[in-house]
């Protein structure tokens, strides 16, 4: 190797030898062409109960017990005169007195260092909120989350309990009350039988795409009980709502003229219509027993069981709370021993509405309705009557019914369990 003599040359080879690493290792950094610049991505756009969040201080939490609408507003800041006018002043359309705890709210808040709430939004539910702005003139109003309906279908085989199948599969509990409504007059669901079977139809609620909402309807559905099929589809006529209900595929209403039982679930029935019936504790003497006694918790809801006017609302005797209602020129029904009535003499009520609730008023020995029917003036025992059904869907809709029915049919033979 050639030594440099040259003391000046030296130390110049040093520094260059001492940049070189330096100056590769920013070229190496330095990616960006002439002309380019390093930017920083906006924050996307987050819009929400119709407000751009990025313009506040977003707080999300939940009501707790012991919260209340002044109390929490307070703590941001908001004058007592404000929360006070919307307290007084806008009741109709959110009563601040009505927040329940475990319901989530959330406060726009102003992004400086005052963090005073603007603008405090309520939700009432998955999908209604309430909103008060609090800038400039107060506001208060009610709105709901964009909400998507879907159409969607399930089955199953039962081995246990519609609801237990029902449960098994992630599906929503209402539809088990919505199937058993359905086919009420034609399915007994406490005596299902391992092997029954279900295809159904429906429409879901969907908020933001992604969130249930919970079961809209039921579209149209298949039943199987011991081997027997029944179809329902909804149909409504568009020139007459009154006959909005469920068809079978021979266009006949599904539904009778009289409920199978006052109770809707979770009853046992505790003693039939039995007119030999022999009491030991009253020493075997012939007792007849002229209702059909369901058993269920005190405050389990009472329901009529046809369309009627109510004839006694009363509390007498040995029958205790009790309600009477005539549904036409043959038939009566009487609910006893109830806790509170919830009709009065003259009341007209409608199949399936609440008449009273479960109680243990008058001669009984446990919570229970004692249901009487009588047909001509005779009581009877209603599971041997042959109860008229519903009238069928007059003719003139039976062409539109048999084309919306058609594809609802197809498709549920189609479905796989």
């Amino acid at each position: 190797m050639t030594k440099i003599r040259d003391p000046n040359l030296r130390l110049k080879l040093k520094i260059v030898t001492y940049l070189i690493p330096i100056i590769l290792a920013f070229a190496a950094c330095d990616t960006s062409k002439e002309g380019d610049f390093e930017t920083s991505e906006p924050d996307p756009i987050r819009e929400e109960y119709g407000f751009i969040l990025n313009d506040f201080n977003v707080i999300r939490d939940t009501i707790r017990s012991g919260d209340t609408f002044g109390l929490i507003l307070d703590a941001y800041g908001v004058p007592q005169s404000k929360i006070y006018e919307v307290a007084n002043k806008f009741r109709d359309s959110f009563d601040v007195r009505r927040i329940i705890a475990g319901r989530p709210y959330v406060l726009l808040n102003s992004k400086d260092s005052l963090n005073t709430t603007q603008v405090f939004i309520y939700e009432k539910n998955r999908v209604n909120y309430a909103v008060v702005d609090f800038r400039d003139t107060i506001n208060c109003y009610t709105s709901n989350k964009p909400i998507q309906f879907i159409q969607k279908e399930a089955s199953g085989i039962i081995t246990s309990s519609l609801s237990q199948t029902m449960d098994d599969q992630n599906l929503s509990p209402y539809m088990t009350d919505r199937l058993a409504d359905i086919y009420a007059w034609t399915v007994n669901f406490f005596h299902l039988q391992p092997g029954d079977r279900f295809k159904v139809i429906y429409t879901e609620k969907f908020i933001n795409d992604t969130i249930s909402a919970g079961l809209e309807s039921i579209d149209a559905s298949y039943f199987e009980h011991r081997g027997k099929p029944l179809y329902a589809f909804h149909y409504r006529p568009e020139s007459n709502t009154e006959l909005f209900d469920f068809y079978n595929e021979t266009a006949d209403n599904l539904r009778r003229a009289f409920l199978r039982s006052p109770i809707k679930f979770n009853f046992r029935i505790s003693s039939r219509y039995n007119l030999k019936r022999r009491i030991k504790y009253y020493g075997f003497k012939l007792r007849p027993h002229k209702g059909t006694d369901f058993a269920a918790p005190v405050g389990t809801p009472i329901l009529a069981t046809a369309n009627g006017t109510v004839t006694k609302s009363e509390r007498k005797g040995g029958n205790g709370n009790y309600v009477k209602i005539k549904h036409n020129g043959a038939y009566e029904t009487q609910y006893l021993h109830m806790k509170k009535r919830n009709v009065k003499r003259g009341d007209y009520v409608k199949q399936g509405d609440v008449i009273g609730w479960v109680g243990m008023t008058g001669n009984t020995g446990g919570p229970h309705v004692c249901y009487r029917f009588w047909k001509n003036g005779k009581q009877v025992d209603p599971f041997k009557q042959d109860l008229p059904k519903s009238k069928p869907l007059p003719a003139q809709f039976h062409e539109d019914y048999f084309t919306f029915m058609a594809p609802f049919k197809e498709r549920l033979d189609c479905i796989s369990y």
